[in-house]
């Protein structure tokens, strides 16, 4: 009996050789791995604005951040205020970090427990951020993807 399963073992190990080498040769050919999303939002404030939006940031905007984070949506968020910025650079930059790009029906359902969440509409949502348009200017994203050595 002893005998019979070392040569199903042999027999086994064989056959799925040929097959395992190429994946594992495969997998080092490259030698970056794929990992989170990071989304910048950068932002331009307008004289006198600082104030008024690091408290939305402060108090909005982070709530909103912690909500999604606790969702699982997102795995972390930050804000980073550009120091030395160049003429034409965004004042400060907003990131989001996910592990994966959610499609349309995900974003719709989401969209539908965060406003039940936040207990707001779409349109109070959308003259908020109008509103917040006194003192920032939102002038464009970018999408980012972390790749770290295997």
């Amino acid at each position: 009996m002893k005998l019979i399963i070392k040569t199903m073992m042999t027999a086994a190990m064989l056959i799925a050789a040929p097959v395992a080498l190429p994946v594992a040769a495969a997998a080092q050919e490259f030698p970056l791995v794929a990992g989170e999303y990071t989304s910048l939002s950068g932002i331009f404030i307008e004289d006198g604005g600082t104030l008024a939006y690091a408290q939305f940031l402060a108090n909005e905007w982070a709530k909103e951040q912690a909500f999604a984070k606790s969702k699982g949506w997102i795995s972390d968020y930050k804000i980073y205020v550009n120091v030395d910025a160049r003429d034409g650079e965004p004042t400060l930059y907003l990131a989001s970090t996910y592990r994966d790009i959610p499609n349309g029906a995900e974003i719709e359902r989401r969209n539908k427990e965060y406003t039940a969440w936040i207990k707001k509409s779409d349109e109070q949502l959308d003259a908020e951020s109008g509103n917040r348009a006194k003192f920032r200017k939102l002038r464009g994203t970018m999408m980012l993807q972390e790749y770290t050595p295997r």
